[in-house]
């Protein structure tokens, strides 16, 4: 079968694609989606409309693939390796062959990059159930949380020195605890501008999280053993996977960070037939943002697919 459009990715952005695309009840639409990106893992979105006391990624896909159900939209299990452009017949429209890691081949007429970006997380026992409940990494949605709270930043270098000194305008008791490695020392001008705002800081390397509950954060389990208490931890490490390698084989424009350059109307990148939504584009990566853009995508999926459809009625 050679679908409408392949959406690659379903979360946030790609699963609010497939509902907006699905409520045309004009096209054949699949999400093909390795179910590991950033959705997966947060506990809780608190900066949600309709959510104050918040909503778990796992709870806002599980609600999203029985929309996406009522709309005949079909999601695969797979995660695409491959793309490449074959003929479609047409100098204005693109045609796509896909390849996952099963085996299994897709083509389609359009096709909307929605892989995401994921976070450069340490592998500590007990850190990934507090993710989005008392440890966080974006301070744009999560910075509210810590307000006036005991707060750990636990990263490297001056990305981790970066993000205690955007956190200060929420919460003056930081400590920053340097994973440090000769690569990714703390630069002298971010170090005395650490101190100048107080924020404590210290080469200590960490070997687990401690957590009460259900992902309350208790201690930093340093290496030799000893704990750092604190009510709440950012972590910042830099280096995020932008998942944009499909994009760049089909040769559309790239930004410098690796994430993909689109039209700001339509969502659509530089190859046609190509659109890209959600944190893979160059935005704020935000949830709620990446929502928006899918939707936005897709309305203009669905102008490109009827004016092809209309072509070849003539």
């Amino acid at each position: 079968m050679t679908y409408d459009c392949i959406i690659v990715g379903g979360g946030l952005a790609g699963m609010q694609a497939g509902i907006q695309l699905g409520r045309y009840d004009a096209h054949r639409v699949l999400i093909v989606d390795s179910e590991d990106g950033r959705s997966t893992l947060c506990r809780r979105y608190r900066n949600f409309l309709g959510y104050p006391d918040g909503v778990s990624g796992e709870e806002l896909r599980r609600a999203g693939r029985r929309q996406l159900g009522e709309y005949g939209i079909l999601v695969a299990r797979d995660t695409i390796l491959a793309a490449e452009h074959v003929e479609s017949g047409a100098e204005d429209a693109g045609a796509f062959r896909l390849r996952g890691a099963n085996g299994a081949v897709y083509e389609t007429r359009a096709m909307l990059l929605a892989t995401g970006v994921m976070d450069r997380l340490p592998d500590w026992p007990g850190l990934r159930p507090c993710l989005g409940l008392t440890v966080f990494v974006c301070p744009d949605c999560d910075g509210y949380e810590i307000r006036g709270r005991e707060t750990l930043v636990l990263g490297r270098g001056d990305v981790g020195a970066q993000m205690a000194l955007t956190l200060r305008q929420w919460t003056g008791r930081l400590v920053y605890l340097r994973q440090e490695d000769e690569a990714h020392p703390l630069g002298p001008d971010l170090a005395a501008r650490l101190d100048a705002a107080g924020i404590a800081h210290r080469i200590a390397p960490v070997r687990a999280i401690r957590a009460a509950g259900d992902g309350v954060f208790q201690t930093a389990v340093l290496q030799d053993g000893t704990e750092v208490a604190a009510d709440r931890a950012f972590v910042a490490f830099g280096g995020n996977e932008v998942r944009s390698g499909l994009a760049e084989q089909l040769g559309a424009r790239m930004h410098p960070n690796r994430h993909v350059w689109t039209d700001p109307r339509t969502k659509q990148t530089t190859v046609p037939g190509l659109w890209a939504a959600g944190d893979i584009a160059f935005h704020s990566e935000q949830a709620t943002v990446a929502m928006g853009e899918g939707a936005q995508a897709a309305i203009w999926i669905h102008k490109s697919l009827s004016g092809l459809a209309e072509k070849e009625r003539h």
